[in-house]
């Protein structure tokens, strides 16, 4: 696993749930102590005894857990700003998803994400399949995919499916409450 998503995984955990938590976690998972480096790739491996030993510690179900990050990492403002030039709206973001793992590659160049492909599957409801990638992509992509339809001001139920291959989007209404602001460019700094 990339080093970018471990290290966002501590982050999220240190973040959300504290530093002593994290420490119980590498104690547990018997993590390098040091946490994760950002620019390095690690064994898969260690990337579920993370997340074993975080969902174990929490008494928290492992996909909850993962949706949780989603919405986390979603939240920040670097990637934020990747998924909103996907679209003007929800609907035009779902389309663009194809396209992420492209536009990933070229903020993090050695970082591959899964093929994703969009079908529309009937009126309101999507589909988005991947196609390689780590089996917790799913539950993580449910939590991206839920704060984006926030973001957007979107009402969408946003479920994984039974073999964690696919996420189904039914989008209940897509003008439901005032987007985010968002501008192209960054605000002058002080």
């Amino acid at each position: 696993m990339h080093g970018l998503v471990n290290r966002s995984f501590q982050n999220f955990l240190r973040d959300t749930y504290g530093s002593a938590l994290w420490e119980s976690v590498v104690h547990l998972a018997e993590l390098p102590p040091q946490g994760f480096e950002a620019l390095l790739t690690y064994d898969d491996r260690l990337t579920e005894a993370m997340i074993g030993a975080a969902s174990l510690r929490l008494g928290k179900p492992r996909d909850a857990l993962l949706e949780d990050f989603g919405i986390y990492v979603a939240g920040r403002e670097g990637l934020r700003r990747l998924l909103r030039f996907g679209g003007a709206d929800f609907i035009d973001f779902l389309y663009s998803l194809e396209e992420l793992p492209g536009r990933a590659k070229l903020a993090v160049p050695d970082l591959i994400l899964a093929e994703m492909t969009l079908s529309h599957a009937s009126p309101g409801r999507f589909i988005i399949s991947f196609r390689g990638g780590h089996s917790s992509l799913a539950h993580v992509m449910c939590g991206i995919l839920q704060a984006m339809a926030d973001d957007f001001g979107a009402l969408a139920l946003i479920t994984a499916t039974g073999d964690a291959a696919a996420v189904q989007v039914d989008l209940i209404e897509a003008s439901y409450a005032v987007p985010r602001d968002f501008a192209l460019s960054l605000p002058d700094m002080p």
